[in-house]
């Protein structure tokens, strides 16, 4: 009997622990749900048969779905996973920049990394029974289905997580039966091809999740995890997974976040929100009371995270030309794909567009990570220092058409920038500065804004093709004088340099220092038939026109369409690379959502120079730092490296540039308005060239502070072989003469070993000249001896090889400079005009005889003769310009004055220095007509003098001169030292910051100007 009991007490314990225990209640509330739900679905199916007698209701279910194909496993896979996935930026070394811009934020996520809490807290909301169901719930659809035919003013809705992934991926949001219908068997074949956990991924990554704190529209847990709260989705506690649960209802009034970023001041809608899928996932079990009160309580809005600015706000133009680069790769890629080449893209615009297009489309949505070469660090350096440069020149206006209403409108428009850093060796973008300010003004001055690039051009266009082509070195002489260069329509180009001056006889290396134009422009013509432009094309130049082809002002950087700061930086690269280019590149690789690299950047090195060629404009460029138009960088500079540049200024001043080359990497900058207006000269006391190599080097010593073994190399540019030092005749580029020599005009420079001077100098000859004034000519056969002076002139056949009868003054082949002084050209005579010179008048006070200058432009001197025995004894021969006077002992003197061609002026008066007794004057009969014939002062026997009289001291004069050969005559007593003639006022030598750069003349009328 006690068994009895005993065993009928553990029969109750068991049964009452059955019934107790919480997995049996929940499995009997399952089995219980789903034996309702089949009873509910025989209703609806009553219902509707009732409805639809004899089989109506199921053929008007069949014609709901007539249209909507019978799709595979493969189609419902790709469907389900075809969402949107944001592709994502990054700097060089893999650091994170940020998202693409696009409608929609989204990230991809595996289930198993998805926090516990989101996955019950949006069952537990959305879908209490997801893992029962079969992809329906026939009580939920019948539910809507009367509050939709009673219109119930609270509508529950009935969708499943399966459905509404089927309307959010295959279907669209329209509220109609037949798309309801196409839903729930959709729904059912989906189930029956798909795991739940599959489903279950595929809706969390495509359910929208409202804004991030950039205020960009999201999608997807991951997104929004890392979006809300700054976490991933496998670190979300409770009260942050019931908050983001809670958004895919009504994302745009549960999100935290507006527009800008910023927290809404009404959270109330989210917070509310939230407490309800807490209460649900208390409701189902899925967190403890403790759990769902402390979550309750929890403050969410300190999680929030504070505004983040997007890329596409802090880096504008950086994401912009990402983007823009990214879209031409991929749009190769999938023309490639179709069996197009690239070739086929640039012949057909339209299908170019078209591929564009597609491109543009996969990029905002396959979720790509593109690789930059942009180093982050010199990147924000720079952006700082053009922030907060304080030299760029004063904001003007410009009347603009207002792109909306057509009217004109006045706007500011201040000085714009553009720069560029490439690494040599790899063709590597490591930054660039697009311009001021992006909210202002779009246009990416470094790499899409195209700008004549002045006197930058001399040394790509001219000076290193010419060497290329074996036509000039370093040390050839180029002649820098008026010129006047035919041009098509019968018209004629004149360049200029910009002092308005001419610098004669000059070399290759100092034409580029000083950044004269004439020698550029000359040495261009010479080699113009030689197609000096295919070195343009070979260096990346894309927008040059026909035009550019043909115009000589091409050669100081007058083009049609102009070039990008990318494009000039990428060219002056080639000589920082031994001769090579190689085209630069921002984009390092491409890969795909899936790890795959589906592009990686090769580049292809275009032999353009010879490393000798190379190093020569190397060397010829290191001079416009050291001693030519960029010197002022050398005091703004904060390191030193072995740097080797051009400047150049275009027309009337509308564009500074500067661009140099190390070992390491080359950096360029330019300065102009938008609209082409010109720069102010002087700025804060600086001008406009200066003020722009003062960017130059505030934006290099930015990134030298960031990375000094990549911008300032301690290695020096490396001389190759091939290359020779030799001396050279400064007048001609050959191999001195002893004429050259003796002159002093010997210099020595590098040569390319191919193209070393093998001639000797001829351009000398020897002559005699005279000087009147400051100018020097050739004497005549007539000349006397006594006012003529040994010298060197240029040899006719020279001076035609320099351009003979097209030299409109050979006057200005010589230099100003002392070395020049003795060097003569043939076409600076003075030709006998057979008149006799006129008498003199003079006069005399104490001992000193004086005169003035004789009004005849020819005469080369004067002589003064002593009265003995009534006839003239010559005392003194006196150069034109020296002296009008002279110091005598007692006695009577007469003066006369002798041309060039030897004729000699009557006698003047006679005047008297002390108590002598008057002479009589034997006349001279040849004294009417002028004496023609050189005295011969020996056939008189001079009495001798009381006193010896030293020879005059002559004057200096503006140039050093031989002087002539003493003559036997009497030394006449001395004189006091006449007033010197005015010297003509010396070249000023350069001031520590250079002169500004010579302008681009503007081209021939048939080409119009150049901007």
């Amino acid at each position: 009997m006690k068994d009895l009991k005993k065993k009928w007490k553990e029969m109750q314990k068991s049964l009452k622990d059955f019934f107790t225990n919480k997995n049996t209640v929940k499995r009997a509330s399952i089995t219980y749900q789903v034996a309702w739900n089949i009873f509910l679905l025989f209703v609806v199916i009553f219902i509707l048969g009732g409805i639809f007698a004899g089989g109506v209701g199921a053929g008007y279910f069949a014609s709901l779905v007539k249209d909507e194909p019978l799709r595979s496993y493969e189609d419902m896979k790709k469907a389900i996973n075809n969402y949107e996935e944001t592709s994502e930026l990054y700097f060089a070394n893999e650091v994170y920049l940020g998202k693409l811009r696009t409608d929609l934020e989204r990230e991809e996520i595996s289930l198993d990394k998805v926090s516990k809490h989101l996955i019950n807290a949006v069952i537990a909301t959305e879908d209490a029974h997801f893992y029962e169901h079969k992809g329906i719930v026939p009580k939920a659809i019948l539910r809507a289905i009367y509050q939709e035919v009673t219109n119930a003013s609270v509508q529950t809705g009935g969708s499943t997580l399966t459905q509404q992934l089927i309307k959010n991926q295959i279907l669209t949001n329209e509220v109609s039966f037949d798309r309801k219908a196409k839903e729930i068997l959709l729904a059912l074949r989906l189930e029956r091809f798909f795991k739940k956990e599959e489903i279950l991924e595929a809706y969390l990554n495509v359910s929208p999740f409202g804004r991030n704190s950039s205020g960009r529209n999201i999608a997807g847990i991951q997104t929004a995890a890392k979006g809300i709260f700054g976490v991933n989705a496998s670190e979300l506690t409770i009260p942050q997974a019931a908050f983001i649960a809670g958004l895919p209802q009504s994302p745009s009034a549960y999100t935290p976040f507006s527009r800008d970023g910023k927290v809404k001041e009404d959270l109330t809608p989210g917070l509310k929100r939230m407490k309800t899928v807490l209460s649900r996932m208390h409701e189902k079990g899925y967190i403890n009371d403790k759990e769902y009160e402390e979550a309750l309580s929890y403050d969410i809005v300190k999680d929030f995270i504070p505004a983040n600015e997007n890329p596409l706000e802090k880096y504008p133009f950086l994401t912009f030309e990402v983007e823009k680069r990214a879209v031409e790769i991929l749009s190769k890629i999938l023309a490639e794909k179709d069996g197009y080449e690239e070739s086929d893209l640039k012949k057909d615009s339209n299908l170019n567009k078209e591929y564009l297009t597609l491109a543009d489309r996969n990029l905002r949505q396959n979720g790509y990570k593109i690789y930059t070469t942009i180093d982050k660090d010199i990147y924000d350096k720079m952006q700082a220092v053009k922030d907060q440069f304080p030299y760029y020149g004063n904001t003007k206006n410009e009347v603009v058409k207002d792109k909306d209403t057509g009217e004109k409108i006045t706007i500011q428009e201040p000085v714009e920038l553009g720069a560029v850093l490439i690494e040599n060796k790899t063709g590597k973008i490591i930054s660039f500065v697009g311009g001021r300010d992006h909210k202002r003004e779009q246009t990416n001055h470094a790499t899409y804004a195209k700008r004549s690039n002045g006197s930058t051009m001399k040394p790509l266009a001219v000076y290193a093709p010419a060497m290329e082509l074996g036509k000039i070195s370093p040390g050839s002489v180029i002649a820098d004088i008026d010129m006047s260069i035919p041009t098509s329509g019968g018209q004629t180009w004149s360049p200029k340099n910009y002092d308005g001056r001419y610098h004669g006889l000059t070399t290759a290396r100092v034409a580029l220092a000083k950044s004269y134009n004439v020698p550029a422009a000359k040495v261009y013509l010479d080699i113009l038939d030689q197609r000096p432009v295919q070195f343009l094309d070979k260096m990346g130049f894309t927008s040059l026109a026909d035009l550019d082809y043909q115009i000589p002002a091409l050669s100081l950087g007058a083009l049609t369409n102009g070039v990008t700061v990318e494009e000039n930086v990428n060219a002056f690269a080639t000589f920082g690379n031994n001769g090579q280019f190689i085209d630069g590149y921002m984009i390092e690789k491409i890969v795909d959502h899936d790890g795959n690299t589906i592009y990686e950047h090769k580049a292809e090195p275009v032999t353009v120079f010879s490393p000798q060629t190379a190093y020569l404009t190397i060397d010829m460029m290191r001079d416009v730092i050291s001693q030519g138009t960029a010197t002022a960088l050398n005091k703004r500079l904060k390191f030193k490296a072995d740097w080797a540049g051009k400047t150049g200024t275009a027309q009337d001043y509308h564009d500074a540039w500067f661009v140099a080359t190390n070992p390491n990497v080359t950096f360029g900058v330019w300065m102009g308005y938008d609209t082409p207006k010109p720069l102010e000269k002087s700025y804060k006391g600086i001008s406009y060239g200066v003020r722009n190599i003062y960017l130059w080097a505030d934006l290099m010593n930015a990134a030298y502070e960031v990375n000094p073994n990549l911008v300032a190399p301690k290695e020096r540019f490396q001389m190759p072989g091939g290359i020779v030092r030799r001396s050279y005749c400064l007048i001609s580029g050959l191999l001195p003469s002893d004429a050259c020599s003796k002159v002093g005009l010997v210099q020595t420079d590098l040569f390319n070993a191919k193209f070393v001077p093998t001639k000797v100098d001829d351009s000398l000859i020897s002559g005699k000249y005279v000087q009147i004034g400051d100018k020097k000519y050739l004497a005549l056969s007539t000349t006397p001896d006594e006012f003529s002076f040994p010298g060197l002139m240029l040899n006719p056949d020279y001076i035609e090889k320099l351009g003979g009868k097209n030299i409109k003054d050979l006057q200005q082949l010589i230099p100003n400079n002392e070395k020049w002084a003795s060097i003569l050209v043939p076409s600076a005579k003075m030709t006998d005009n057979g008149k006799v010179p006129s008498a003199l008048s003079i006069s005399v006070s104490g001992s000193t005889i004086t005169w003035g200058q004789h009004p005849e432009n020819d005469i080369i001197g004067y002589r003064v003769y002593k009265l003995s025995g009534g006839k003239g004894q010559k005392v003194g021969s006196i150069p034109a310009g020296k002296a009008y006077s002279f110091n005598a002992g007692n006695g009577e003197y007469y003066v006369s004055a002798v041309d060039i061609a030897g004729k000699e002026s009557p006698r003047s008066n006679v005047v008297k220095i002390g108590n002598v007794k008057e002479q009589p004057v034997t006349k001279n009969p040849d004294d009417k007509k002028g004496n023609a014939k050189k005295p011969k002062d020996d056939q008189n026997n001079p009495e001798p003098e009381p006193k010896p009289e030293p020879t005059p001291e002559p004057e200096p004069t503006p140039e050093p001169e031989p002087k002539p050969e003493p003559k036997p005559e009497p030394t006449p007593e001395p004189e006091p030292k006449p007033e010197p003639k005015p010297e003509p006022t010396p070249e000023p030598k350069p001031e520590p910051e250079p002169k500004p750069e010579d302008p681009v003349p503007p081209s021939p009328p048939p080409q119009g100007e150049v901007n």
